[in-house]
């Protein structure tokens, strides 16, 4: 089963952080998603959209995009920051598990990892389905994925920032479970807000992820009704995936006859 409305939460502490640790094309997807759809004149939703740090470029590439986030904190700072840069696009509190729009996408788009929060194997089959029925004939799903290896880590996080306010933010992740046949890995994070030596606020956040391996989810693309999948590495679309990537990217069109 999936889990429950407290996991991958996503609240206002970890959302300050976020847009602190990863400002607006900073991380190299960004560049990379915005090189594949330059000159694309078709509509694009992004799932888990967050804060708009991809939603916001591609606004300023002159691109047609939506989003949705089950996070009201992150769609708040996202709807901020579009605004901020003079946009007001189709934004809405959503889910995987259940989104709907009336029209279709000529693509969606997920980078950066984001699926692999559906950390149940026959949800993440349900949005595959989702998502091609949410695309236009010959529309094309792009998701990048974190692989199986990423399971295996156990590396406690300790970070910590200072906010525009001069507070002290500090974020504490342990990884509290770790499921093989699952493929799903969960971790337990204390988010933190100090002001003049003083904690003045704290939230506990539980993050649950699902890895998946390469050939697993070429079929599974398949077995969601996608044709022409590829795949690449590293961000760099002229090569095949290597297993030191941190990161691969998955290319899926729905047929036209579909």
């Amino acid at each position: 089963m999936p889990s429950d409305a407290t996991t991958n939460r996503y609240g206002s502490i970890a959302a300050e952080i976020y847009d602190i640790d990863k400002p607006l094309l900073a991380l190299p997807d960004t560049g990379f998603h915005l090189e594949r759809f330059r000159d694309f004149h078709r509509p694009i939703l992004e799932p888990a959209c967050g804060s708009g740090r991809t939603l916001v470029p591609f606004l300023q590439a002159g691109l047609d995009i939506s989003g949705f986030d089950p996070s009201p904190e992150m769609l708040e700072r996202c709807r901020t920051r579009c605004a901020e840069a003079g946009y007001a696009p189709d934004l809405s509190q959503q889910r995987y598990e259940d989104f709907a729009y009336p029209r279709r996408f000529g693509a969606i788009l997920i980078p950066v990892g984001s699926f692999t929060l559906i950390d149940d194997f026959a949800t993440a089959m349900e949005a595959l389905a989702r998502f091609r029925d949410h695309l236009e004939p010959g529309g094309v799903l792009v998701v990048d994925l974190q692989g199986l290896s990423f399971l295996a880590s156990r590396t406690e996080d300790r970070r910590r920032w200072t906010s525009p306010s001069g507070e002290l933010l500090t974020l504490e992740g342990v990884r509290t479970a770790t499921d093989w046949k699952r493929q799903r890995a969960e971790t337990t994070y204390r988010y933190e807000r100090w002001r003049d030596g003083v904690l003045a606020e704290s939230q506990i956040e539980v993050m649950a992820q699902r890895y998946w391996g390469l050939e697993e989810f070429r079929l599974a693309l398949a077995a969601a009704g996608f044709a022409e999948v590829s795949v690449s590495g590293g961000y760099d679309r002229r090569r095949a995936p290597r297993a030191t990537d941190r990161v691969w990217t998955f290319e899926a069109v729905r047929p036209s006859g579909r």
